[in-house]
């Protein structure tokens, strides 16, 4: 039973004025919350139609600072990144100046310093690749949490207590191959009566990767000696799969270049192939079946036809099958009696895409042990005695300076790009000597530890704008990279002295040329200066973003004015007069509440 209170005349005015005092009391602790706290309200909700706004400027104001935090956290390390680059570039440009330096100086004593220099920079060149910030490895890829790069000790000397073999082991077993059994770079010579003969290695697989080429030769028009060159057929190297491999298996072939170098591909099996893809090949029903899909992207690759070795993790166990082919060879035949100062050229190929001119000059007389002269004899076997003699003498030579040189870069290089992936170890020289095992490189000292991502920059972004990322991962086997360590640690293994102990100025000019050459920055700016320009954009980037982040922070701030924020001044107005006219209202109510009949009637 809902009942109704009694109402008297004149109570309606004073209930308003009791309710207006309570308003405007209220709305002064309101006033003074502002004043002290600068908001305008506690809550969303008393922020009334301006709640939305206020969240989604909020929210658009958390966004940015998480940009700007994100920002400030990966320009350090693209900070350190592009210093440790810059550093190596230092250094491979500190090593080319002094090999380029020392090629032109008549001092026989200074190689051993270039060595020094090299194993210095080569140690630096390490230390900035395991450079971190904070806890994460900036040339790990995605494997912040892993130290990249091997000690420069283990690098050039490896571990013999595990069984672990270092550049220096790589290059004793490549010059090794290289030279062959006579020292004179996998050739065979011999000679019947004024005739004589020069042939490459019979064996298909050596010709394919060790060894010297013959490439011709050059007598006076005229002359007494003839030359005849047979080349050399190919043979048909064909990969052969052990066992089918599986989606995502990755595997490394090397070619011959048409120019007489070699390149290396890392190439990957893919149930599903895309179109104009140049390092996937399709997995077919069978490992023949996949071999010549193998075999139809090579085609499409420098070298065509070219296949030297292949190697992979077992299974599916690749390898290369030789069949065929045949070697170059070159005839020799003195006719008559040469005359003093005829000179015969002896041109010869190596696998690093050098060649080494072999000049042979008749004289009167001439020391059995010289490389560069022969005697003429009184009949044409005497000649071809000597020449024969010579020839011996000058292959031998340019085994030992030229070849050996090659051995040492190429040795190099093989080690570098050594992966942690699964079967694309280094590669490593079969035990028969004459072509490369595909599974021994699992007892060779694996360099890089971190991420093998085929695309490093990838390896790591940074969230930069609502739909903008940038990336700035690196990872130290990068081929400019490995290009730069694998010329400072060619220099830094060798000691550049012969059997006597003596200075071999020869072959530390045939090393020099070469390591320097490989230091020398690309015409395209894609060594390592295009790594420093990678990391340069991306702080740009960066920067820019950042400004963008502050710009439109500020907005949203901006934004928030008046709906989330009062202002001071006009608080404090509002709050003054308010209280003036409280004062007032309690004046009047006090008043009012002391009148009655009888102070009227007085």
């Amino acid at each position: 039973m809902t009942s109704i209170s009694a109402f008297a005349a004149g109570t309606y005015r004073f209930d308003r004025q009791a309710s207006n005092l309570v308003g405007m009391k209220s709305e002064l602790d309101d006033l003074s919350r502002q004043l002290a706290t600068g908001r305008t309200a506690e809550t969303y909700g008393g922020l009334g139609a301006g709640r939305s706004t206020s969240l989604s400027a909020r929210a658009g104001i958390s966004a940015q600072d998480g940009y700007l935090a994100a920002i400030t956290t990966a320009d350090t390390r693209v900070k350190l990144t592009t210093a440790s680059l810059t550093q190596i570039k230092t250094l491979s440009d500190s090593a080319r100046s002094n090999l380029n330096g020392l090629l032109t100086s008549q001092n026989k004593a200074l190689p051993s310093t270039s060595v020094q220099l090299a194993d210095n920079n080569l140690s630096a060149a390490i230390d900035a690749l395991n450079q971190q910030v904070g806890d994460v490895y900036v040339f790990s890829g995605r494997a912040t949490d892993t130290r990249p790069v091997a000690s420069r000790e283990l690098i050039l000397n490896g571990d013999s207590t595990q069984g672990l073999a270092g550049v220096k082991d790589l290059i004793a077993e490549q010059k090794k191959a290289d030279l062959g059994p006579d020292g004179n770079g996998r050739l065979s010579q011999s000679r019947i009566g004024a005739d004589i003969t020069l042939t490459e290695d019979a064996n298909a697989e050596a010709r394919a990767n060790f060894g010297f080429s013959i490439v011709g030769a050059t007598v006076p028009a005229g002359g007494t000696i003839t030359t005849a060159l047979t080349a050399a057929t190919p043979a048909t190297a064909s990969p052969v799969f052990a066992e089918n491999p599986t989606d995502g298996t990755r595997v490394r072939v090397a070619v011959n270049l048409p120019d007489g170098s070699q390149a290396t591909y890392d190439l990957t099996a893919r149930t599903s192939v895309a179109t104009g893809s140049t390092d996937s090949f399709a997995i077919g029903a069978s490992p023949e079946e996949t071999a010549a899909n193998l075999r139809t992207l090579l085609k499409g690759l420098p070298g065509e036809g070219a296949l030297a070795s292949a190697q992979s993790a077992s299974p599916p166990g690749l390898s290369v099958q030789f069949e065929g082919g045949s070697p170059a060879s070159l005839a020799l035949s003195v006719a008559g009696t040469p005359k003093a100062g005829d000179a015969l050229t002896v041109t010869l190929a190596m696998h690093d895409g050098t060649t080494k001119t072999i000049k042979l000059t008749a004289r009167g007389s001439a020391d059995p042990a010289s490389a560069t002269t022969f005697a003429i004899g009184a009949t044409p076997e005497d000649t071809a005695a000597n020449l024969n003699q010579t020839l011996g003498n000058a292959l031998k030579t340019a085994a030992d300076t030229d070849l050996a040189a090659s051995s040492t870069t190429r040795a190099a290089t093989n080690f570098f790009e050594g992966s942690p992936t699964a079967g694309l170890a280094p590669r490593r020289v079969s035990a028969d000597g004459n072509g490369y095992d595909p599974v021994a490189g699992a007892g060779t000292v694996i360099w890089y530890q971190g991420d093998d991502s085929a695309d490093p920059r990838a390896t790591a972004t940074v969230q930069v704008g609502a739909s903008r990322t940038v990336q700035i991962g690196a990872q130290a086997n990068e081929a400019a990279i490995r290009k730069t360590l694998a010329g400072l640690a060619a220099v830094a293994a060798e000691n550049f002295t012969d059997a006597t102990g003596a200075v071999d100025t020869a072959r530390f000019n045939a090393t020099a040329e070469r390591v320097s050459s490989d230091l020398t920055p690309d015409a395209d700016r894609s060594g390592l200066e295009g790594l420093v320009t990678d990391f340069g954009l991306a702080s740009s980037s960066m920067a820019n973003a950042k400004s963008v982040a502050n710009a439109t922070k500020a907005t949203l701030e901006n934004s928030l004015d008046g709906i989330d924020t009062v202002s001071t001044q006009e608080v404090a107005a509002k709050l003054v007069s308010l209280q003036t006219q409280l004062q007032a209202s309690y004046k009047v109510t006090s008043m009012l509440s002391e009148m009655s009949l009888v102070n009227y009637l007085r």
